[in-house]
């Protein structure tokens, strides 16, 4: 065991990319991978748009002179095969950077590996509280709003609206879960032991959550907080109409409440859902005439025209797009690893398409949270309508 180690190790440092490899005058080089099959492949056309974006932007110039090779693979959500995709974009395609990786799981089986080499993992579509780590992990940084934060935000609104409430909460059983719920009960204080009434988990790789909401119902709970994503979403949300309970309340992660989770379930199954965002939400009738709606429509009909633009993944993954190409034009021509990391680490009020009015991109070396402002948002039977002023954790 001890010279398989030994041979994987000289291996890996043999075949340790080089900054010129990985970019050169002509181009940058960016890896990724996301589920397109498995059970959450919904998400794999973040990645589909993000390609559709940076080839519009190479047909334009690219970066500073640069087009930018974009390589995303799957991993099927499956952290083994993370760690195979990951070194296989490191060791062989030898790219600059990974970007925009969906999962806790997955990029918790190679966030060890790419900050021994120095790789910059940016913007982790996860908000695990882990991936904003300056000190002990500074090459990587999350890519949406944390976890944390929007347990904090739900926790809000039912103390101000439904302080009687009886909770109950399904979680996955994974770091996601669990940072959901720690912010959620944070939020409550030591009203959480008497408003939870009762708790359940589900693993990953269990085919139905049936059992877990059938006890969650008899615990008599008036509110349901699900941090729950992919098929489970589905799941949820029809298991609870298929057995005839009706919360009063009934919360989902951000990263649950695209359109994709929801027509499964059945959308008049979903009415009344609760979830929040920092983004405009593309099918809300009130941003119909907004600019940066206008050209995200523009974009997807120009891009992708056979694929479905309602579905806000394609918009997830059109807004980081925007999110990284600022990272790399403030390279301007230093383009390496240092440089990319040092620009992402000192975002000042950067605005992008998409973001809801007041909300701005900010970071520091000591604080890699790039978005830490929410709205809430309800679902009407067709589309999400916002409600109520930003908030924040705090």
């Amino acid at each position: 065991m001890l010279r398989t180690l030994g041979l994987f190790a000289f291996a890996v440092c043999v075949n340790a990319p080089t900054q010129a490899a990985a970019s050169s005058k002509e181009e940058i080089k960016i890896g990724q991978t996301l589920p397109y099959s498995g059970p959450l492949s919904g998400f794999g056309v973040i990645g589909r748009a993000q390609e559709a974006y940076f080839a519009k932007l190479n047909a334009d110039g690219g970066i500073n002179g640069r087009k930018i090779k974009f390589i995303s693979l799957d991993d099927a959500y499956s952290p083994p095969k993370t760690v195979e995709q990951t070194r296989k974009l490191v060791e062989q395609d030898e790219v600059l950077m990974m970007f925009g990786t969906l999962g806790t799981a997955t990029n918790n089986a190679v966030h060890r590996y790419l900050n021994s080499k120095k790789i910059p993992q940016l913007f982790v579509l996860s908000g695990a509280t882990k991936w904003a780590d300056p000190k002990s992990f500074p090459w990587t940084m999350p890519g949406m709003a944390a976890y944390e934060s929007e347990g904090v935000v739900y926790a809000k609104h039912i103390l101000k609206t439904k302080p009687d409430a009886k909770i109950a909460i399904l979680a996955q059983n994974d770091d996601l879960g669990k940072d959901y719920v720690a912010g959620f009960k944070r939020a409550l204080g030591d009203k959480a032991a008497k408003m939870i009434v009762s708790e359940a988990t589900y693993e990953t790789s269990a085919p139905t959550i049936s059992s877990q909401l059938a006890t969650l119902k008899t615990s008599g709970a008036n509110v349901l907080f699900g941090a729950v994503v992919g098929k489970f979403s589905s799941q949820m949300i029809k298991g609870v109409a298929e057995i005839g309970w009706k919360p009063d309340l009934m919360f989902v992660p951000t990263s649950a409440s695209s359109i994709t989770f929801l027509e499964p379930a059945g959308l008049d199954n979903a009415t009344g859902l609760i979830t929040s965002s920092y983004q405009k939400d593309i099918n809300d009738a009130q941003w119909a005439n907004d600019e940066d709606v206008k050209a995200y429509f523009a974009f997807m009909k120009e891009s992708l025209p056979s694929a479905d633009p309602r579905n806000t993944n394609y918009a997830t993954g059109f807004l980081n797009a925007h999110l990284i190409t600022h990272i790399l034009k403030a390279c301007g021509d230093d383009v390496s690893r240092e440089n990319i990391l040092r620009q992402a680490t000192s975002m000042k009020n950067v605005k992008l398409p998409l973001l809801l009015a007041g909300v701005t991109v900010n970071t520091a070396k000591d604080d890699y949270l790039s978005f830490q402002q929410l709205r809430l948002r309800r679902f009407n039977g067709k589309n999400w309508e916002g409600f109520g002023e930003l908030l924040d954790d705090q």
